[in-house]
């Protein structure tokens, strides 16, 4: 992970507001409400809103992301919500999680660098128990077009780090696939998330 990546990022998250709002994504909660409270991972979880929602509902809730100021508001996030999260920040590889340890993952909007996404998701699914769940978020490939009518929208802008629903069937190749779906969707979320986009929804049960 690059260092201009990294910057990228608290840079983002340096401000009081929160980027992309204190409240949990719409999707995530709807689907988390669904589950009985167990152990939850939440990647690249930014300022904490979905992690803290999971842990007020009951959840272990466990998260990490590269950015020191996106955990600096999560905890932060979660002192004033009265809970408490596990919040890690640094590669993936080094942050000490086991295989098989959470019953749930959580991938809202976690667009990782093109070049490593695919084999973070593979590194994720180990830590996923079998009959676990995977939730995930994130903008398609169609995206692009609602950028250019308003870029307030947000989202990343090369194709190559956006979605399609192929290559999500091939991350998760080992699941069954509950939902799986490309969708516009009109988003209301902090700074960052507004208006109309293109998301690909999906939940899974790893078999």
């Amino acid at each position: 992970m690059s260092d201009l990546w990294t910057q990228r990022w608290d840079q983002r998250y340096q401000d009081d507001a929160f980027a992309y709002g204190e409240l949990p994504n719409e999707f995530f909660k709807l689907q988390l409400d669904l589950l009985a409270p167990a152990k939850i991972l939440l990647a690249a979880e930014g300022e904490g809103r979905n992690a803290v929602y999971a842990a007020q509902q009951g959840w272990h809730a466990s998260a990490f992301d590269i950015s020191i100021e996106g955990q600096k508001k999560a905890w932060a996030l979660a002192k004033k919500n009265k809970v408490t999260i596990d919040y890690r920040v640094g590669l993936l590889e080094d942050l000490g999680f086991n295989p098989n340890e959470f019953d749930t993952i959580a991938l809202i909007y976690a667009h990782f660098p093109a070049e490593i996404k695919s084999s973070l998701h593979q590194v994720l699914n180990t830590y996923l128990k079998s009959g676990g769940y995977v939730i995930f978020e994130a903008f398609s490939k169609n995206h692009l077009e609602y950028i250019a009518r308003n870029e307030k929208v947000g989202g990343p802008r090369d194709l190559a780090s956006l979605f399609s629903m192929e290559e999500i069937q091939a991350d998760f190749s080992d699941y069954e696939i509950i939902l799986l779906e490309e969708k516009e969707i009109e988003l209301s979320e902090g700074l960052y998330h507004n208006g109309l986009g293109s998301v690909i929804r999906f939940v899974g049960r790893k078999k």
